[in-house]
């Protein structure tokens, strides 16, 4: 994991909020609508979802999120048209203990 990209991604109060937000995504995002019932990607949030509690367009939130992809802080899965959005814990997990053995 390149730690400099995840500190990047993570030094924008939006792309912080967002890994937030997405650490309960049925409370702070409801049902998805359009993520197939038997979707094996729990906890998935669309792009449209997103965008609309940031209220920021959706170019820079897609932007965001892919920055926040290639950190590896989180995994996506297209359904359709619809792209989903979900921590990646295992991502965050070695993050976490990065920063207590490392820094």
């Amino acid at each position: 994991m390149d730690m400099v990209l995840i500190f990047k991604a993570l030094s924008n109060d939006t792309r912080l909020q967002i890994l937030e937000w997405l650490k309960e995504p049925d409370a702070n995002f409801g049902p998805q609508l359009f993520l197939p019932p038997d979707a094996d990607f729990k906890g998935g949030i669309c792009v449209g979802s997103i965008q609309e509690k940031t209220g920021l367009s959706q170019s820079v939130i897609s932007s965001y999120l892919m920055m926040m992809k290639k950190s590896g802080l989180l995994e996506s899965r297209r359904y359709g048209q619809w792209t989903y959005y979900r921590r990646n814990e295992e991502a965050l997990m070695y993050l976490a203990d990065f920063i207590k053995t490392k820094i």
